[in-house]
């Protein structure tokens, strides 16, 4: 099967002859093959989603609404069609997919309600009969630049804002699992969606480096790892375009001493191994401050060993990794986790999965006496591996944590409303959680980290999609009526 890509309301193939291979990671077998797009079949995107821009803007905000529930309806109604597609070809299980459908319906619903948000603010008789308004308005044509790891949820943080801001909207999904993009496109289309406003192209750097430069292209939003964002931050701003680029992550869960240690060894659990630590958002440092280490990578240890690792059709805690080259990667780092001193509780290169011997298979693996100066810690590993530093106090944690290059999320678990209060204020992340270990905001709030987590100064969703999504207009304006005064060549004051 060949995957081509949605250009002006239709899927269409392309010019390139550059194809990759997408695969099943629970067998390891080929499922289809996807079409790379050259520079001039983006251009062919881009003038598609130029021409329905023109028109789209002008739309009244109740029919972009109008689009946006109906389209909110088809994906809830065909979610688990939607969750089926993202774990065939991303591996997590059916019910971390069905979660992830789920938080992509919540910002489709933050958007059919941006007409208030959209309204601006008004000042009467800001000089003498004279009024002052803001308004906002589309960019025109903007770029959506999404991972692998989320298929459904990145695109739907972005292209629902900008649609019902009035945009037109280039999607590149990851070449890896781009079959669900297209689904999403048939259905914005299904429900009302002109032609062009939502156009999806299948590639590779070459489609990156093409929307980059593209004249056309107003805005790049971007998700994936610190080094491309920045490449992609960097040579978008250069080409004067509007960018935010969400990186990567190193993200550390602090334990102290009087926190409920059951509690914070289920979350350590979930937070480290669900979708196979393929989350931006995932727990990978465990920070223990002593004396409870022992007792909670104990506890840890019990829950990693109980997990299924298998298919996710069937049942199981947690799926393989995507690609078999990201299994070797990061089978790589475990192998130096071993090799530099930490010690392996649960190693998961041991696992025996419930699937097919050719899938992907790493099992969740768990180091104890991880130090900061082992790639374990300092690199983003972007799979199912846990490691426990363990330190001597709060203040040795926060300095830690402060001391990463990475700013995505972090947690605390306290019963200490102080600590945890002076943790949110001193911690340098941009999302942080108090005994919450994905603190993933609602749609109506802002997702985005600091530091080397995010090139650009606006995240995703919320208030900050929409300023991200339009530009601001303030306009003064005097009607005059049969009490003008006359010509005056003074200089015009406020009075």
């Amino acid at each position: 099967m060949s995957i081509g890509h949605f250009i002006d309301g239709k899927r269409v193939g392309g010019t390139s002859e550059r194809r990759a291979d997408v695969f099943d990671p629970a067998t390891g077998r080929r499922t289809a093959e996807v079409e790379l797009a050259s520079t001039a079949d983006v251009d062919v995107a881009v003038q598609a989603a130029a021409r329905a821009a023109r028109a789209w803007r002008d739309a009244s905000l109740a029919r972009r609404s109008a689009v946006l529930f109906a389209f909110r309806e088809l994906v809830h109604a065909r979610r688990d069609r939607l969750a089926e597609v993202i774990t065939a070809e991303h591996g997590k299980v059916l019910a971390d997919a069905a979660g992830e459908v789920q938080r992509g319906l919540e910002v489709i619903e933050y958007a059919c309600g941006l007409p208030s948000a959209l309204r601006g603010a008004f000042s009467e008789n800001v000089s003498t009969e004279v009024d002052s308004y803001t308004i906002r308005q589309p960019l025109g044509v903007v770029a959506v630049i999404s991972p692998f790891n989320f298929p459904v949820m990145v695109p739907l943080w972005f292209v629902p804002v900008a649609v019902a801001c009035g945009n037109a909207v280039v999607l590149k999904p990851s070449e890896k699992d781009p079959s669900a993009a297209l689904l999403l496109a048939e259905w914005f289309a299904e429900a009302g969606l002109p032609d062009g406003v939502l156009n999806v192209v299948n590639g590779d750097k070459q489609a990156v480096d093409a929307l980059l430069e593209h004249p056309e292209v107003r805005a790049v939003s971007f998700v994936g790892s610190t080094p491309i964002a920045r490449y992609v931050y960097q040579r978008g701003t250069a080409a004067g375009k509007r960018v935010q680029a969400l990186g990567g992550a190193k993200n550390h869960m602090v334990v102290l001493p009087d926190a409920d240690l059951d509690l914070a060894a289920d979350a350590a659990v979930n937070a480290g191994f669900g979708s196979a630590g393929e989350r931006c958002m995932a727990i990978s440092v465990l920070v223990a401050v002593q004396p409870v280490a022992d007792a909670l990578v104990e506890r840890i240890a019990q829950r990693v060993r109980s997990l299924r690792t298998g298919d996710g059709r069937r049942g199981c805690d947690m799926g393989p990794l995507v690609t078999a080259a990201h299994e070797a990667k990061v089978r790589a780092y475990v192998d130096a986790g071993v090799a530099a001193g930490a010690v392996p509780v649960v190693d998961g290169r041991d696992v025996t999965p419930d699937g097919d011997p050719d899938g992907f298979w790493l099992g969740p693996t768990l180091f104890d006496r991880v130090t900061p100066d082992m790639s374990i810690y300092t690199d983003e590993i972007f799979g199912p591996v846990l490691s426990v530093v363990r330190v001597g106090s709060y203040d040795e944690a926060v300095e830690l944590v402060n001391a990463s290059p990475y700013g995505n999320g972090t947690a605390i678990f306290t019963n200490d409303g102080g600590a945890a209060r002076r943790y949110q204020h001193e911690v340098e992340v941009g999302m942080v959680g108090i005994n919450v270990p994905i603190p993933v905001p609602m749609a109506y709030h802002s997702f985005g980290g600091w530091k080397s987590s995010l090139f650009g100064d606006l995240h995703a969703h919320g208030e900050d999609g929409v300023r991200f999504f339009t530009r601001g207009k303030v306009v003064t304006s005097r009607w005059l009526d049969p009490r003008h005064g006359g010509v005056n060549l003074g200089f015009p004051t406020q009075t």
